[in-house]
Order: C-alpha cells, then sequence, then structure tokens
C-alpha cells in the first residue's frame, strides 16, 4: 500500500485519480500508523514552505518521514514536497526542511540570467544527465513534464537526476538520496509521461 499523506496543502484528488488510473493501492491519510504500515510514502504539497513544515512538525509527521527514510522505505516528494525534502528553504525567510537530501531551496529569480515569468509554469523538457534514475525507466530524456513553482533546489548537484532549462538556467526538476526521490513538477498533472513515472514508482522496493 502507498501512502500519500494529507497534511492540509497538498493537491491530493489529481494524485489520487493518477494512482486509481494505474490501480495502485493507495490510502490518502494524515494517520501516522498507517502511514508507518504502508509499503511507500508520498509527500505532496502546494503553497508556502513554511506553513508546510510547521504543520508536518505539529502532526509529527516530520521525524515519522525522516524515520522511514532512514529504514529504507521508498518516499516521493512531489513539488512542495520535494523541497520539503531538502535541508533548508529561504522563501520568505529560513525554514528547516526534513535533510532527507542535501541541498536547499531558493527563488528560481535568483538563477535566471534573463527576465522570465515568476512563477515558472507550464511544460518543460527533461534532461536526466549521464545516468538514468529508475523512476524514469518508462520515459525517455527529453519528455515534457508539468511545472508550477517559484522556488527551486540549489547546491544539491551530487543529487539531481533530472534538470529542466528555463531563463537560461539549469534548475533541479528531480532529485535523489538512496530511496527518497523528488519531483519539482507534477507528475499527476503530466499526462502519460507522468503516470509512467508515477508506474515507476509503484514498482520501487
Amino acid at each position: 500500500m502507498i501512502a500519500v499523506v494529507d497534511y492540509g496543502v497538498g493537491n491530493l484528488f489529481s494524485l489520487k485519480s493518477s494512482f486509481a488510473v494505474l490501480g495502485a493501492d493507495i490510502c490518502v491519510t494524515g494517520d501516522k500508523e498507517r502511514i508507518f504500515a504502508a509499503e511507500k510514502i508520498v509527500l505532496p504539497g502546494v503553497g508556502a514552505f513554511g506553513d508546510a513544515a510547521k504543520k508536518l512538525k505539529d502532526e509529527g509527521l516530520d521525524a515519522l518521514l525522516i524515520g522511514e527514510a532512514k529504514k529504507g522505505k521508498p518516499i516521493l516528494g512531489i513539488c512542495l514536497g520535494m523541497q520539503l525534502l531538502f535541508d533548508k528553504s529561504f522563501e520568505y525567510g529560513t525554514h528547516d526542511g526534513l535533510g532527507l537530501i542535501s541541498g536547499t531551496v531558493r527563488p528560481i529569480a535568483d538563477l535566471c540570467d534573463q527576465e522570465v515569468k515568476i512563477p515558472h509554469m507550464g511544460w518543460n523538457s527533461l534532461d536526466f544527465g549521464e545516468t538514468k534514475h529508475p523512476i524514469f525507466k518508462y520515459i525517455n530524456e527529453g519528455d515534457f513534464v508539468y511545472f508550477v513553482h517559484s522556488f527551486c533546489a540549489v547546491n544539491c548537484e551530487k543529487s539531481v537526476i533530472a534538470s529542466t532549462r528555463y531563463g537560461g538556467a539549469d534548475i533541479t526538476a528531480a532529485a535523489a538520496f538512496e530511496n527518497v526521490i523528488g519531483c519539482q513538477f507534477h507528475p499527476e498533472k503530466s499526462g502519460e509521461t507522468g503516470l509512467k513515472i508515477l508506474k515507476a514508482f509503484c514498482e520501487m522496493e
């Protein structure tokens, strides 16, 4: 069973629908016991980093996620959920993340060498670099996925498994450390390509 963490800041309907298309056994829940019992965990998220981090901490879900990650359980963070996997965010202040992937989160505008629309919203292609991560085993380099974000992960070069080009800069599109994976884009809004990514996650052990 896959637990999709419900802590009040996720776009849960689209995500639940995508897993349903795949026939996956999922549970959308904020209950710690059910998350603990799950074989895999998905951490969604939209909105502000500080608010989301506080909600995780207030519910005791931050410690649970860290503990399950250390045990080797596959965890997938999506959009803000991915950003929460990193050490720290500088979104309207300084906020601690879960520290499951080394790196920080900063405004996209700090990286771009030209004026572009913020948030970065729309379809962009993926560049896998030298090695293709198993989460992308069913898709091809250059396939397009859907982004909506104003902040992105930096100082995480060793963990980047996919990037995309925006405003003349290479933006972290996905990162991973061992069993923990983050997608800055929304697989659940990325059509057939997104479904193939979620399928690969469902098959991870």
